[in-house]
């Protein structure tokens, strides 16, 4: 600080001291009048300061103080001016920082006296401010004498002085303790610090004007100072500020406030400063403390006995609780003791008894500390953890609470007070006016028990602003409003719990929603104190604020601070206070009566009845006109109350009312729960209960996945439409507090799912007495479930077990959400993406699909169905990922039986069809057989029989399946074998035949099934698998399919066809059922042909498979066994198919046995075995014909039958013939004719209409035809002649039906019932067959021994004489015509045989004779409508004969017996003249003449008998044979003579009328006759000579010539003719007169 230090500071200083220079040379002028003494020192001055200029060595300081003088002299003047003139230089060079502790003493002493003198006391402020501020000159007395100087300044008279004075000294006291800060920096940032003083606190005890040693100067001045302030607020002398006149309590507490609250540092700092505060500032306070705590508001003014200096006194006692504030909030740890003092008295001030304006200061007090927590922490640490001290924290809280009680009660119960209470009044009453009614939002505050106290005052979060506290200018304590204790009391409860949760969770580690709380050992001590120190207070107050409040958004506040409260203590595991403030919420969501009734029950533990000093009649009185717009009571809703087991049946049903604030407590309830569900534990179930409650009330029902959604309102609901649009929110938080369960701990999890099971049961209970149950606690616990799945473990069990009971109820809807709860579950389960691929996880699998499996066990069908739907989505959706779940899935799916019904088996089915077309690849291949199973079950449920069909499908499917995938089953196999039955009798069968066998069995079973469309499908299923898929098999398995499936299933069919009844199917008349099917003996027909002819297609198409096997003859004897006895059945449909499938294992071996040429002996066998057993078929079947007509059972076999039976014949027989006896030609021929002679049924049309290339014969005779063929062609191959006269019988036997059908109209007498059935058969065409085949195998045949021997062609013509003989009678022309081919033919051949063995054949001319002449000459003629060309061939077929008689007989009769010879003579001689003599003739027919027959009769007669001997053909030597012959043309002449004689005479008559036409050709043929008779005659031998015949001859001439008459051109031309013939008779000729001349 001197002028020497730099040049730019002398540079300055030369300006500077100019300055000076200039302004003392102002005072010199100001003074040259008035003062010339301080003119002179003035000039002094400014030669001093010249000097000084000059010599830079001399000290500024001791300049400035010698030029000061004049300065002075100027003030002490008291003349105005002058020191207005002075002042200001007095300040420059203080300002200049050149005065020292000397130059300031001077100042000091000046301004003092200018303060006694009272002059420019506001300069004197500003000139001792700058002299302290601008630099640390001023010390000890000095700076005493300048405070002093400022203390008195502040006590005159001038408001403006005081003003400036108060603040000034406020500046100062504070610089002085700045002083000690910026000392104490210097200090401890010099080089060498000073060690640490030891401080004596016994010399401090004793105040005087001396610091304690060792302090510092700055600081003993500050020392000396706070000392003096304490004393002088003490009413004592200060020691060092000496000049006092006069001090204030209420500024001298202001100024240690001051100091208090800035300079900690200090105190902390130094033990003297400590020790002040400890022994003066709290005697102090204490003592100025008592008059508060001796006042009593309720005691009369009258009677206390206090002097007005113990009453309390507002400015001290605010400023008062203004140190005691900052001492406990600033000092707490020094002052621990004395802290527990204060906070005492300040809990003392909320007493009821206290004035308002004092309770609402100690609640400002209280406020400012409750922002605080390490404040309030260290109060429980200091005082609540140790033992042996008031618990003041716990103290502080119930104080707070107990105020809040008190402030509703009601004031009329309170004595008249000092201040006039205008508390409790409801707005209503209010003199401010403020507006109330509807529509009119009312100011928010608190109302209870008829006490109306608005909120006044809000504080930002964490912050205070004192209102009274601060009000250090008012004397009288002023007017509180009613308000302003609850709005404080409010603030401080709600940051309290603000504060405890800063301290208890220190920082949130949030991950989603858990708050993780951490703490150490000696932090949980603390915290778990805080909380039991706290929460009774806190819940007294919080309760009823929760209760009275009458605005949403403090509602709001209190309910979050509750929450939040409730979660710490959760967090520290005190269940006791955890609960009661949970409670609180649940109480405040509840009406009060319901509340009650419902928590009381869940929490016996905490007592909600919390005591009440209700006035009804005030009560009442007030709650009335403020109803109307009282936030509280507005019912937003109303609902039925849920019965719970509390209560009995029928109490409490009346309508339940929830107000707007029960819906904000249920969403603060909601919003616990979901942030802090992991510490609630126990109480969840209270929380639950509680909102179980109120989703009832509200008429929220669960819906899909859990969710709620708003029911539809019943009569005695009503619901607002606020409401109404908020529930969806409130059931979004519900659902969100749920699914929030997903960030819970394993064991919080678990005490949820608890709570919901405990909920559910108690629901359950209800459900049992019929009450309509609440499914909260389901829908939540499917919510639960839900959230949860990547922890399925956790949980699965106790929820589903649960939920699996629930499914048993047997209330529906209870039931009803049970199922879908689980079935919900199980979908989502199977879709989760796990972190281990569910589809790896066997026993994941195997858990998730329990639930669901033991839904079977459940009775109810609609739990069933919904079960099985589950499946079916199962399926869909995750049905490829369940490897190892597939046995429960076919389990579920098996379960189901019969007597669930139509509609679960047809779901069921719906599943298993998805499980069998898209499932069985991914379907491990133990679970095939159990798949078999499911389906064969299918197949025999009798409910709906369109499923068992398809169900048979399905086994197709499988076998596919099996037949696809076999090399991957053969090899997986082989694993493990426990899960495949065993099937005896086949050793080491491979797993695949096993497979393959349950397969079969079940299908076998499935064919014996009652209903007949099942049987089918079973039975075309089985044999179309075994005959696709067998080739699979292992041979040895065959075994197996033969003897365990195929002959069980045939033997059961046949006996449950045998069983089965022939009444008529009742249809109930909706379905019409052909009658081939109406019975059940009917339709099990249907199935033995099935069956059978499977077994039959089985035993072809693997024939050599079979054969392999060692037991095939029995197995092939044991089938046809099967067909014999098939066969043999009374039912044509099962005898026909067991002739089919007979037909089909016969048919086989063409491919086979051309393999092996020479027949086997099992061959043999087995061909033999066939033989007898179609031998059996055919004798047994024919037989019955004939022999049961008697019996009722009368039965004829069908000619598709008897067909078949024959057409199976060349099948037997190409492997028999060999050993084909004649016996068995004979019981063969008898099958044959009985098979043939069987009658014809109506329905059996279809085998009267030809089959084959022949045109009209019918498959039957076809067939029994071939066999006859196949025989002959035997019988011929062989060499086995003794077989042909046989066959011929039997041909003939066939043949003879042309004319003689098999007579049966035996039947129609005794079987009526038949008899317009039957129908005549055509035997025709089949006997004309016979005849033919009979020629034809003569024709090979006819010179063979034993057809000689056999008399073969005897028959042969005994079997053609009858249609010869009926010839136009016949009932075809076809078969006279083909008897006449057939007998020429035969002759042809036999004749020359019969001519070489005379003796065999004689039985055979006198046939034939007889034959002939039947047949040339029938009894009846040709029909009318017979054509003329029809009769030409005719007559040539008799031509034909008279020709083969005239080639084969006449010329050989030396070699023919004599008298057939005779016969025929005879014979020709009748056909020479039969035309002619035919009787039967009437004018309507037109003679049919057979000329050209009697043509060649006549000339083979004449030939005979008159042709010359020479001839050889024919001798008649006899006598008696020339008579005939000559006999013969006797006849003839004789014949033609009348005929001419009646024609001349007849054509007289008719004038010239023509004759008819056949008269005509009459006639016209005898003229024929004449003219060959004449030519013949000539060429007979001479010798031969008739007279007679000539004679008559001649005799004939005049006719011929009366004959030439006529007109007629058919008659003139035969009649020139034989005239000429005449001529040569005219004139004998010589030759033959000469030889009669000779005789």
């Amino acid at each position: 600080m001197a002028f020497e230090t730099a040049a730019a500071g002398i540079d300055f200083s030369q300006a500077f001291v100019e300055s000076l220079q200039n302004d003392f040379k102002n005072l010199s002028l100001e003074t040259k009048k008035k003062y010339p003494q301080i003119k002179e020192s003035c000039e002094e001055a400014i030669v001093k300061l010249r000097n000084a200029t000059a010599t830079p060595q001399s000290s500024i300081y001791y300049t400035i103080n010698q030029v000061m003088y004049p300065l002075v002299q100027g003030c002490e003047s008291k003349d105005i001016k002058l020191i207005k003139c002075c002042l200001p230089i007095i300040q420059k060079l203080i300002t200049q920082q050149v005065v020292d502790q000397k130059g300031a003493r001077y100042i000091t002493d000046t301004l003092w006296s200018l303060m006694e003198s009272g002059i420019e006391e506001v300069k004197i402020l500003q000139s001792v401010t700058l002299l302290l501020t601008t630099n640390t000159v001023v010390h000890g007395e000095t700076l005493a004498r300048t405070l002093v100087l400022c203390f008195r300044l502040h006590f005159t008279k001038n408001s403006t002085t005081i003003n400036t004075a108060g603040a000034t000294v406020r500046q100062l006291v504070n610089l002085v303790f700045e002083r000690v800060i910026a000392e104490d920096e210097q200090i401890s940032s010099s080089e060498n610090p000073p060690l640490p003083r030891q401080v004596n606190l016994e010399d401090l005890k004793t105040p005087s004007g001396i610091a304690p040693k060792g302090l510092p100067p700055c600081a003993a001045d500050a020392y000396l100072l706070f000392q003096d302030l304490v004393q002088l607020v003490n009413a004592d002398q200060p020691y060092w500020l000496i000049g006092m006149t006069e001090m204030t309590r209420t500024f001298g507490l202001e100024l240690l406030e001051s100091v208090l609250t800035q300079f900690s540092v200090v105190f902390f700092k130094n033990a003297e400063f400590s020790f002040l505060l400890k022994e003066r500032v709290c005697a102090l306070v204490i003592k100025l403390f008592s008059p508060n705590i001796k006042y009593r508001n309720t005691i009369p003014a009258s009677i206390q006995q206090a002097t007005p200096f113990d009453k309390p006194y507002f400015p001290i006692s605010m400023r008062l609780l203004r140190v005691v504030s900052i001492l406990i909030q600033k000092y707490h740890s020094l002052l621990v003791t004395e802290c527990e003092i204060f906070l005492s008295l300040i809990v003392k001030f909320l007493d009821p008894d206290k004035p308002t304006w004092q309770r609402s200061l100690a609640l400002e007090v209280l406020h400012k500390m409750t922002i605080q927590p390490e404040l309030l922490n260290s109060f429980c640490e200091c005082y609540d953890l140790k033992k042996h001290t008031t618990s003041i924290f716990q103290d502080i809280v119930n104080s707070l609470g107990a105020y809040v009680q008190s402030l509703f009660v009601n004031p009329q119960l309170q004595s008249a007070t000092t201040i006039p209470m205008t508390q409790g009044q409801p707005p209503a009453f209010l003199g401010a006016g403020m507006p109330t009614g509807p529509g009119v939002s009312p100011q928010p505050g608190f109302f209870s028990r008829g006490v109306w106290l608005p909120v006044v005052i809000t504080f930002p979060t964490g912050s205070t602003k004192s209102t009274y506290l601060e009000m250090l200018d008012k004397i009288e304590p002023p007017l509180i409003p009613d308000g302003y204790g609850i709005s404080i009391a409010y603030a401080c409860l709600l940051e309290i719990i603000r504060s405890l949760h800063i301290t208890i969770v220190p920082q949130q580690q949030t991950d989603g929603q858990t708050v993780t709380y951490a703490s150490t050992g000696c932090n949980k001590d603390l915290n778990c104190q805080l909380i039991n120190s706290s929460w009774c207070g806190l819940l007294a107050a919080l309760s009823p604020l929760i209760e009275a409040s009458t605005d949403e958004s403090i509602t709001e506040n209190v309910l979050k601070a509750v929450q939040t409260y409730g979660s710490l203590c959760g967090m520290l595991d005190l269940q006791t206070p955890r609960d009661a403030f949970i409670t609180a919420i649940c109480k405040s969501s509840l009406p009060p009566h319901y509340a009650l009734t419902v928590l009381n029950t869940v929490t016996p533990g905490v007592n909600l009845r919390v005591q009440r000093t209700d006035n009804q009649d005030i009560h009442s009185q007030y709650i009335t006109p403020y109803a109307e717009t009282d936030y509280r009571q507005q019912v937003v809703a109303v609902g039925t109350p849920l019965p719970t087991s509390s209560l009995p049946v029928g109490t409490h049903q009346g309508p339940v009312m929830l107000t707007a604030k029960n819906l904000q407590s249920m969403r603060a309830l909601l919003n616990l729960a979901h942030c802090y569900g992991s510490i609630l534990g126990t109480s969840w179930h209270l929380v639950l209960t509680t909102l179980q409650h109120l989703v009832w009330i509200l008429g929220l029902k669960p819906s899909t996945g859990g969710s709620l959604k708003a029911g539809r309102t019943t009569a005695d609901a009503v619901i607002t439409n606020a409401v109404m649009a908020d529930l969806p929110v409130l059931s979004t938080m519900l659902s969100r507090l749920f699914e929030s369960s997903q960030y819970l701990d394993d064991v919080a999890l678990h005490h949820l799912i608890n709570a919901l099971c405990k909920l559910s049961q108690e629901a359950m209970e209800l459900a049992y007495s019929n009450r309509e149950p609440s499914l909260f606690a389901v829908a939540k616990l499917l919510e639960t479930g839900l959230v949860n799945m990547s922890r399925i473990e956790v949980l699965w069990r106790p929820l589903t077990n649960h939920l699996l009971e629930v499914c048993h109820h047997p209330h529906i809807r209870m039931r009803e959400w049970g199922v879908e709860a689980v079935t919900y579950l199980v979908k989502a389960a199977l879709q989760h993406k796990y972190t281990v691929p569910l589809r790896e996880n066997q026993k994941l699998q195997t858990l998730l699909l329990g639930p669901l499996a033991e839904l079977s066990s459940v009775p109810h069908g609609d739990v069933r169905q919904r079960q099985l739907e589950c499946v079916l989505q199962i399926l869909h959706g995750a049905g490829e990922t369940l490897s190892h779940g597939w046995p429960l899935v076919l389990g579920i799916i098996g379960a189901v039986s019969d007597h669930h019904g139509e509609n679960l088996i047809r779901i069921a089915f719906q599943c298993l069809q998805l499980v069998i077309t898209d499932f069985l690849p991914v379907m491990p291949w133990r679970c095939l057989p159990l798949c078999v199973d499911t389906v064969a079950k299918f197949g025999s449920q009798t409910q709906e029989l369109n499923i068992s069909l398809t169900a048979v499908g399905l086994m197709w499917n499988i076998s596919d399946y099996f037949h696809q995938n076999q090399a991957k089953l053969s090899q997986t196999l082989t694993e493990d074998v426990s899960v495949l039955p065993d099937f005896p009798g086949t050793l080491n069968m491979p797993s695949f035949d096993k497979l393959w066998m349950c397969l079969y069995a079940r299908l076998g079973d499935l064919c014996v099934d009652p209903r007949p469309a099942v049987r089918k499908s079973a039975g075309q299923t089985l044999f179309s698998t075994i005959s696709a898929h067998g080739s699979l098999l292992k041979q040895s398995t065959w075994q197996a399919v033969l003897w365990q499936v195929l002959f069980p299933l045939l033997d059961k069919v046949r006996s449950l066809s045998n069983a089965a009844s022939s009444e008529k199917v009742d249809t109930g008349g909706n379905i019409l059922i052909h009658h081939t099917r109406n019975t059940a003996q009917k339709q099990w027909a249907e199935t033995q042909v099935l069956t059978l002819s499977g077994v039959a297609r089985v035993f072809n198409t693997k024939r050599q498979l079979l054969q392999a096997l060692g037991d095939f003859p029995r197995a092939w004897s044991l089938l046809l066994e099967f067909i014999e006895n098939a066969a043999l059945s009374k039912n044509n449909e099962v005898s026909f198919a067991a002739l089919k499938s007979f037909q089909e294992i016969l048919y086989l071996n063409k491919s086979q046995a051309v393999d092996n040429k020479v027949a086997t002996n099992e061959e043999r066998d087995i061909w033999a075995i066939a033989w007898k057993v179609w031998l059996k078929i055919g004798t047994e079947v024919t037989v019955l014909v004939l022999e049961s007509e008697n019996s009722d059972d009368f039965y004829l076999p069908t000619q598709a039958f008897l067909t078949a039976l024959i057409q199976i014949f060349p099948n037997v027989f190409q492997h028999v013939k060999n050993n084909f006896s004649l016996e068995d030609l004979k019981q063969l021929c008898l099958v044959l004719t009985n098979a043939v002679t069987v009658p014809v049924y109506g329905e059996s049309t279809a085998y009267i209409l030809p089959s084959s290339g022949d045109v009209s014969l019918t498959p039957l005779h076809d067939g029994v035809l071939h066999a006859m063929e196949l025989l002959q062609k035997e019988a011929i191959s062989r060499n086995n002649s003794k077989m042909i006269p046989d066959i011929f019988k039997q041909l003939l036997i066939f043949g003879k039906f042309t004319c003689n059908p098999p007579n049966f109209s035996k039947f129609d007498v005794k079987q009526n019932k038949f008899a317009p059935e039957w129908i005549t058969m055509n035997y025709i065409p089949f006997g004309e067959k016979a005849i033919t085949m009979a020629v034809k195998l003569y024709e090979k045949t006819a010179e063979n021994s034993d057809v000689i021997n056999a008399n073969v062609l005897h028959d042969i013509i005994s079997a053609l004489h009858t249609p010869l003989a009926l010839k136009y009678n016949c009932v075809s022309s076809s078969t006279w015509k083909l008897a006449a081919n057939s007998l020429i033919i035969v002759l042809r051949v036999g004749l020359p045989v019969a001519r070489n063995h005379g003796n065999q054949f004689a039985s055979m001319w006198n046939e034939l004779a007889v034959t002939l002449n039947e047949f040339l000459f029938p009894k009846i003629g040709a029909p009318s409508d017979r054509g003329l060309d029809e009769l030409v061939a005719d007559e040539l077929t008799d031509c034909q004969l008279i020709e083969l008689l005239r080639t084969e007989v006449l010329p050989y009769s030396a070699n023919i017996p004599k008298q057939f010879i005779l016969k025929v003579v005879v014979l020709l001689n009748r056909g020479s003249i039969h035309s002619a003599t035919n009787t039967n003739i009437d004018s309507e027919t037109e003679l049919t003449l057979r000329e050209e027959f009697a043509k060649i009769c006549f000339e083979t007669l004449l030939q005979f008998s008159l042709i010359d001997g020479d001839n050889e053909a024919l001798v008649i030597g006899d006598e008696k044979e020339g008579v005939a012959g000559k006999l013969a043309v006797t006849a003839l002449l004789h014949r033609f003579q009348e005929v001419l004689k009646k024609y001349i005479d007849d054509e007289k008559l008719s004038g010239k009328c023509p004759l008819p036409r056949y008269r005509l050709s009459e006639i016209s043929f005898v003229l024929k006759a004449v003219t060959t008779l004449i030519i013949s005659l000539k060429k007979a031998s001479v010798g031969k000579e008739d007279n007679t015949a000539w004679e008559q001859l001649i005799a004939l001439y005049p006719y011929l010539v009366e004959c030439t008459t006529t007109t007629s051109t058919q008659v003139s031309r035969p009649l020139r003719e034989a005239l000429l013939q005449f001529c040569d008779l005219l004139q004998p000729p010589y030759s033959k007169s000469i030889t009669n001349g000779n005789k």
